[in-house]
């Protein structure tokens, strides 16, 4: 396995570990490859110091910022995932079934969906308790 760092056209920066530099170029040339933070599959290799092993230094600054955001990419896909497969989607429906929720005149349970932002604004107004959910791109490749 080899490491790549990557970065998209909009200068985010990731890794990527594939089987040898041919997959990477093959999954690059076929737009596999998608930034985890924008969805961009415009995805080249960014430079790269050689990895010379000499024991395990601690992450210092660029790097320790890349696994830290690494790591809350991570956490909020699992989040996603999890919202995916246990609650309700009801789509540009949000607002009116929260609501409704809210006020009684339907059961509760689970829901995600969309709302503007105004809508949103309303809804806390209102006491109803709603929480952003980052949308991140679907990881595919």
């Amino acid at each position: 396995m080899i490491r790549f760092d990557l970065v998209c056209a909009a200068d985010h920066m990731f890794e990527g570990w594939f089987r040898d530099g041919a997959s990477f170029d093959d999954q690059a040339a076929r737009g596999a490859l998608i930034c985890p933070v924008c969805g961009d599959s415009a995805v080249r290799k960014a430079v790269m110091a050689p990895a010379i092993s000499r024991g395990t230094p601690p992450l210092a600054g660029a790097d320790a910022k890349r696994e830290q955001l690494a790591a809350a990419l991570q956490m909020i896909r699992q989040v996603q995932d999890y919202v995916e497969k246990n609650f309700h989607d009801v789509g540009d429906r949000f607002a009116e079934e929260a609501r409704r929720m809210h006020l009684g005149e339907i059961p509760h349970r689970d829901i995600y969906g969309r709302a503007t932002a105004e809508e949103a604004t309303a809804l806390r107004e209102e006491g109803v308790p709603i929480r952003p959910l980052p949308l991140l791109p679907k990881l595919d490749a």
